[in-house]
């Protein structure tokens, strides 16, 4: 009797499921087709990510290759093209070249581009951060005390591991200034955070010991 009933509710359920598929065949199959356009696209924008990569990768070599040979007018060109393309690898690499090489001398359009990688680039927090720091670095001979700390202060705000980094920074700015309580206190507060660089750390403490320990 038990094995009737068993029998009877497993075909119940088969039928149901049935009736169920048959009455929802056309949602089934355009869910089905939904999730095959979804992955297919995903493939697509993987392939086309990828080319990119390697495009904006060989333009970056001609650059470097084009400055090396003495094309400085050509590897400008193509460098303000790849920061223009807005990727987080080699928009980055792009101005770093031009800055190092010295192949743009305009603060403002230093400041613009590095604005733009900051803020229309979908990078991770720590190298954002490193970009941030990178551009209070470039700023700090020429530009005032509110300025320095308003570009360093998503960064000096945070938990990143280029904090211990900024607030040396701070510390070297007020201390060239002679304003010397001012930079202890930056070298202060290095030596007490839980993430501080091992060498700025070492830095801050020999700072402290030579310029405000009692002789």
């Amino acid at each position: 009797m038990d094995e009737e009933i068993s029998i009877i509710n497993s075909n119940t359920r088969t039928e149901k499921i049935k009736n169920y598929l048959v009455s929802n065949k056309k949602k089934i199959l355009i869910s089905i087709l939904i999730i095959i356009i979804i992955i297919f696209a995903i493939f697509i924008f993987k392939e086309a990510e990828d080319r990119n990569k390697i495009k904006l990768s060989n333009q970056y070599y001609e650059a470097t290759a084009a400055f090396e040979n003495g094309d400085k007018s050509k590897a400008k060109q193509i460098l303000n093209l790849i920061i223009l393309k807005e990727d987080a690898t080699y928009s980055p690499l792009a101005l770093y070249f031009l800055i190092d090489k010295e192949l743009i001398k305009s603060t403002d359009l230093i400041n613009e581009n590095y604005d733009k990688i900051i803020n229309n680039l979908d990078l991770e927090e720590e190298i954002k951060f490193l970009i941030i720091y990178k551009k209070a670095l470039y700023n700090s001979d020429f530009v005032n005390e509110s300025e320095l700390i308003d570009i360093l202060s998503p960064v000096i705000n945070s938990k990143s591991i280029w904090k211990s980094h900024s607030l040396f920074l701070l510390g070297e700015y007020f201390f060239s200034k002679n304003e010397k309580q001012k930079a202890k206190e930056f070298y202060e507060t290095i030596l007490t955070l839980d993430k501080s660089n091992i060498k700025i750390k070492a830095l801050a403490e020999k700072r402290i010991q030579n310029e405000f320990s009692e002789k």
